[in-house]
């Protein structure tokens, strides 16, 4: 069902990056103002490199802020000058379209809402929508699946809970859906079958689909991050992180091109993969381990390459001292930024995973649940509290802003045309500032 609605906001008024040549699958969606096409950005790596973006504004002086109907733990994705956030509304999956002043232009429902496991930190609407330019592709707790038009138009509609059966993650599904030239990929890593798979992006038939079953130790099965795009000997692949492996695949057939393993050799448990990688030229940054335990975060520097194990060849380092657990790693002109789970901030080398710098956004009553993001030389990070903090980073951290939202915030910060967008429990902002 699609309902258009009009609602009345607050104060409203109407990169040239440096390219990843492993990201040519992102081509078609190069970076422009506007434009924030899947959970991590044009380039999957969180980071636009032109712009000036906002460091210090408040819920009150916000440019616009709109009431959701429900609670969602998914990042807004923007295509077009117009915003598209997955929602739980009147006890239904939703989808919903804004424009850049804040005004909503639709509201697509695609069936039954499935209530979360974890009522604090858990939702029904997990994964983020994606873009290929062309579409929308949507995914929910319920299994719902689907493609839609940009004008709310449901393309075609599947449910991957009744085809493949309850999911069996401690926590809520939060793997987002990607697209390839052909198809739209999602996985399933989890203690029971693990899988990834590819659908037609026209019509929602299953066109593969590629066991992925390692023994892990406990939870260490359990996935939640979201597969990357780039290249391997010319060709689209697909990097696959969880069960204590890292994959790739051939994008075309799902087919294994490569792994890793060796990334929890003393058999850890309760080590699931909640942070998805990030890409820098020709190495993937893992995060692996969980840094709200003493002593049990790491990061690995993978190689990208080769075929079948790689594990004893393509491990460049290793670091057992620093790492993350639920945000994911953002990648800026050329170096990594990890966001710690209680506000630290660790500037590594990718080559050689030396700490250029560190820094530290201020503690407080929550986590760092949201993945950072950097827009124009600025590195936001929120707080699970509500707390949204602003950081030049360069060659030494700087904090600069401090901005209370006024609830409760999980969903990662989406720079746009010199704005930001932030996701709370209950209102979708829009802030300019200064």
């Amino acid at each position: 069902m699609k309902t258009f609605i009009h609602l009345r906001i607050r104060g409203s008024r109407p990169f040239a990056a440096t390219a990843c040549l492993l990201l040519v699958a992102a081509a078609a969606m190069a970076e422009t103002p506007g434009e924030w096409p899947n959970w991590r950005g044009p380039e999957a790596n969180a980071s636009l490199a032109t712009g000036k973006y906002p460091i210090k504004w408040d819920a009150t002086n916000a440019l616009w802020k709109v009431a959701l109907p429900g609670k969602g733990g998914s990042t807004p994705i923007v295509r077009n000058q117009r915003i598209y956030l997955t929602v739980p509304s009147e006890g239904q999956d939703a989808v919903l379209t804004f424009d850049l002043s804040g005004r909503q232009l639709w509201q697509t429902k695609l069936g039954a809402e499935s209530k979360p496991k974890h009522q604090t930190l858990g939702s029904s609407a997990n994964a983020s929508p994606a873009t290929d330019g062309k579409g929308l592709f949507v995914y929910f707790r319920s299994g719902n699946f689907a493609a839609l038009e940009f004008d709310g138009t449901v393309r075609w509609k599947i449910n991957l809970v009744e085809r493949f059966g309850r999911d069996q993650l401690f926590w809520d599904q939060g793997t987002s859906p990607i697209v390839t030239d052909q198809h739209v990929i999602m996985v399933r890593m989890h203690a029971g079958e693990s899988w990834l798979a590819g659908f037609d992006k026209a019509t929602g038939e299953l066109r593969w689909q590629q066991p992925r079953n390692y023994k892990t130790a406990t939870e260490g099965d359990h996935g939640y991050s979201t597969p990357l795009l780039f290249q391997h000997e010319g060709k689209p692949a697909l990097l696959v992180w969880g069960a204590e492996h890292l994959t790739a695949h051939d994008a075309a057939d799902g087919k294994l091109l490569w792994s890793c393993g060796g990334f929890n050799p003393e058999g850890t448990g309760y080590w699931p993969a909640i942070a998805t990688p990030v890409i820098v030229g020709t190495m993937a940054i893992v995060p692996v381990g969980r840094d709200d335990r003493p002593g049990q975060a790491r990061i690995h520097g993978i190689k990208l390459g080769g075929h079948g194990d790689v594990t004893a060849t393509h491990r460049a380092w290793k670091r057992e001292d620093t790492g993350v657990f639920v945000s994911s790693p953002a990648a800026y002109q050329g170096r990594v930024y990890l966001l710690r789970h209680r506000g630290g901030v660790v500037c590594l080398d990718p080559a050689t995973g030396k700490t250029i710098w560190t820094g530290a956004f201020p503690e407080g009553k929550g986590p760092y649940y949201s993945s950072p993001v950097i827009a124009g030389g600025i590195l936001y990070a929120a707080r699970e509290d509500g707390m949204v903090f602003a950081a030049r980073v360069g060659e030494k951290f700087e904090l600069l802003g401090e901005n209370p939202m006024g609830e409760r915030i999980v969903a990662s910060p989406v720079p746009v045309a010199n704005r930001l967008l932030i996701r709370g429990d209950r209102h979708l902002f829009c802030v300019a500032g200064k």
